[in-house]
C-alpha cells in the first residue's frame, strides 16, 4: 500500500491545498504531518502572538481531519530530519510540500530533497501557497523579478491563476507516532495580547463568508477609514495558510464591484512582495535600493514610539492598537513606520523588528518589504515621502474616533482638538495626562533631508 506524507508548513487547511490533494493522488495513505521546528525557535521568529495563532490553526486542522477520518500527525524537531524519519517509518514513497520564498525555506526544501534522496525517496515540491500568483511565474524581459509594482500587477492580473481544489472526503492516515497538539505556551513562552483573533481554518473561513456578503463592496470607499475598521482582518489566516490567497482572489473577483478591484488589488501587492523576496532573499534584513543613510540611534524616542508615546496621536493610537491586538490597518502601519524612518529618522530594522515581535500576521516578505517601501529603501519610486501625522489624522480620522478608542486619556476632547494637541503650549497641555511631541515636525524633515543627501 503506497503512502505519502503531506508536510504542513504556512498551508494549513483542507480547502484548496495542493499538496494534500497531491499526496492524496498518489497513495492510498496520507501523513498529514506538521514538525514544531525546533530550528525557527533560534531565529527569534516564534512569538507568543503567532503561537497562539498556530496552536489554533493546528488544532482546527487536526478537527477537521478528523472529521474525514484522518488526524493531523505531530512531530517535535527539526523539520527535515523529523520528516524523513516518518518517511521511513511509514514506508512513504515520497514527500509534498509547498514552495517557500524565504531563504529559511530555500534551505529546508534543499536539505529535505537531499536526505530523502539519499533514502530512495523524493521530494514533491508544489506552487507556494501563500500566493495567487507563483513568485517566479512573472518575469520582465532580461531580468528574475518586476522591481515596480505597477507593470507587475498589469502581468499579474492576466495571470490564469489555477483553478481552487476542493477540501478532500476522507484522508486515510497509516498508523504512525504522533506528539500531542501543541499549546501556544508550548510554542512560545509568554502572555499573547489580550485582544488577539482566533486562528484556524474554520475561523478564516467564517470571517470570508463575512467579508464577501457586504463588506468588501465598500472597500474601495473605506479601507482607509481608521475609525470604520472596513478592512478584511484575513491577513493572519493567509499568513498561515487557514485560507487560500487563490480562492479568496478567485471569490473576490466574481464581485466585480469597485470594492472587490480595490481589495484584488492588495492581494496582487502581497504576491508582489513575495516575488521580490523569492528573488531577492537579502531583502530581508539588506537595503533593497541603498539610500546611504546615516540613521540615527535614539533608544529613547524609539522607545517612546514602541509604547505608543510619542505625543503625536494618530501615530500612538496606531502602536497602541498593535500592542493590544497583534494586528493594525494598512493605514496605520503605513503612519507608524513613517513616524519611526522618516521623522525620528530610524533604521527601518528597527521597526521591522518591533512589527515581528507583535503582528500576529507578520511574515518576512510582507513585513520587511513594506518597512521598506516606506523607508525609500525599497520598491518605493517615491522614496523621500514623509507621511505627517497632522495630515493624516484629518484625512483618516477626521472625527478622532480611532484615537479615543486607543488613547482614553484623550477621549474628552473634541474633533478639533483631538489631534491638535502636539500643537498645544505647555499650559494647555498641563490638564492632560499624554507626553509632549518627542520630536518637532519640521526640524525632524529637515534632519531626514539632510541625513538621506549624499554624504
Amino acid at each position: 500500500m503506497r503512502v505519502s506524507v503531506a508536510l504542513f508548513t504556512a498551508d494549513l487547511r483542507t480547502h484548496d491545498n495542493p499538496v494534500l490533494v497531491a499526496a492524496l493522488r498518489d497513495a492510498e495513505r496520507v501523513v498529514p504531518l506538521f514538525v514544531v521546528d525546533t530550528g525557527v525557535r533560534g531565529t527569534g521568529f516564534v512569538v507568543p502572538n503567532r503561537a497562539a495563532f498556530l496552536a489554533d490553526s493546528l488544532a482546527d486542522l487536526d478537527g477537521a481531519l478528523r472529521a474525514r477520518g484522518g488526524r493531523l500527525v505531530v512531530r517535535v524537531g527539526d523539520v527535515v530530519e523529523e520528516t524523513c524519519r516518518v518517511a521511513a517509518e511509514t514506508g512513504a514513497g515520497e514527500v509534498h510540500i509547498a514552495a517557500g520564498v524565504s531563504r529559511y525555506a530555500a534551505r529546508r526544501e534543499d536539505r529535505l530533497r537531499a536526505e530523502l534522496a539519499g533514502d530512495r525517496r523524493a521530494l514533491r515540491v508544489h506552487e507556494a501557497s501563500v500566493t495567487a500568483v507563483p513568485p517566479g511565474a512573472l518575469t520582465p524581459a532580461g531580468k528574475d523579478h518586476f522591481a515596480v509594482f505597477t507593470p507587475y500587477f498589469r502581468r499579474w492580473e492576466s495571470f490564469a491563476v489555477r483553478g481552487v481544489l476542493p477540501a478532500p472526503d476522507a484522508v486515510p492516515v497509516p498508523d504512525v507516532r504522533s506528539a500531542g497538539l501543541p499549546s501556544a505556551g508550548s510554542l512560545a513562552p509568554g502572555p499573547a495580547s489580550p485582544g488577539l483573533p482566533a486562528g484556524g481554518e474554520s475561523e478564516a473561513r467564517r470571517r470570508l463568508r463575512s467579508w464577501l456578503a457586504g463588506p468588501l463592496s465598500a472597500y474601495d470607499d473605506r479601507h482607509d477609514d481608521l475609525a470604520a475598521d472596513a478592512t478584511s482582518r484575513l491577513s493572519a489566516h493567509l499568513h498561515f495558510g487557514c485560507l487560500s490567497p487563490t480562492e479568496l482572489l478567485h471569490r473576490a473577483r466574481a464581485q466585480d464591484n469597485p470594492g472587490a478591484h480595490a481589495f484584488v488589488r492588495q492581494l496582487a501587492w502581497r504576491d508582489f512582495h513575495h516575488q521580490v523576496l523569492a528573488a531577492r532573499p537579502d531583502a530581508a534584513d539588506h537595503d533593497y535600493r541603498p539610500r546611504h543613510d546615516r540613521w540615527r540611534h535614539a533608544p529613547e524616542e524609539t522607545e517612546a514610539w514602541r509604547e505608543g508615546r510619542t505625543g503625536y496621536p494618530l501615530v500612538d493610537a496606531a502602536l497602541r492598537q498593535l500592542r493590544h491586538e497583534g494586528w493594525m490597518p494598512g493605514r496605520a502601519r503605513l503612519l507608524a513606520a513613517s513616524f519611526l524612518v522618516k521623522t525620528l529618522y530610524v533604521d527601518w530594522r528597527v521597526g521591522a523588528r518591533h512589527f515581528l515581535d507583535l503582528l500576529v500576521d507578520g511574515d518576512i516578505a510582507n513585513n520587511q518589504l513594506n518597512w521598506q517601501w516606506v523607508a525609500g529603501t525599497g520598491t518605493d519610486t517615491r522614496p523621500n515621502r514623509v507621511l505627517n501625522p497632522l495630515v493624516q489624522a484629518r484625512r483618516f480620522d477626521p472625527r478622532g474616533e480611532y484615537v479615543r478608542r486607543w488613547l482614553p486619556e484623550l477621549s474628552g476632547l473634541d474633533a478639533r482638538t483631538i489631534h491638535r494637541v502636539p500643537l498645544l503650549d505647555t499650559a494647555d497641555r498641563a490638564g492632560l495626562d499624554y507626553p509632549a511631541p518627542v520630536v518637532d515636525l519640521a526640524a525632524a524633515a529637515a534632519r531626514f533631508r539632510e541625513g538621506r543627501s549624499p554624504g
